[in-house]
């Protein structure tokens, strides 16, 4: 009761807007300030606006989700620069290591070995031992051709 009591004033998205900015800041995932923007616009809306605590919620729910796509849409539009790019892609990160052929590649499939895993590759007809050169990645399958 005293949390719908508090939200249903201003001050309390007020309130909830600025804890969500600081949670962001404390823990960054570039999501919790979209989600206080959203109260932030309903508080000042309720300050504005007489406006009863479900429509204030309706409002809120509406809100966040218009400010997660547009913050997904501008991050989309706006990436943010790294100096590892391929950080999160191994796929991407293997292009142009040799490998070894673990499994045969008969009809344009099989397995290599990549330091302690076996992936699965597409490429020409090789034999067991044989060195490839990963030439690109199609998902988790390894695009090879003979070293």
């Amino acid at each position: 009761m005293m949390l719908t009591s508090l939200l249903a004033d201003h001050w309390g998205w007020l309130i909830f807007a600025a804890l969500l900015g600081i949670a962001e800041v404390l823990i960054p995932g570039v999501f919790l300030i979209w989600i206080a923007i959203a109260a932030a616009v309903t508080g000042l809306l309720a300050l504005a606006l007489p406006i009863d605590l479900p429509v204030q919620l309706l409002l809120f729910a509406g809100f966040s989700i218009l400010s997660v796509w547009a913050g997904r849409r501008w991050y989309v539009d706006h990436p943010v620069a790294s100096s590892d790019p391929l950080l999160n892609d191994r796929a991407a990160r293997m292009i142009g290591r040799v490998v070894t052929v673990v499994e045969p590649i008969a009809g344009g499939e099989g397995r290599v070995r990549v330091d302690d895993s076996v992936w699965s590759a597409t490429g020409p007809d090789m034999g067991t031992g044989t060195r490839a050169r990963i030439i690109g990645a199609d998902g988790a399958t390894l695009r090879v051709e003979p070293a």
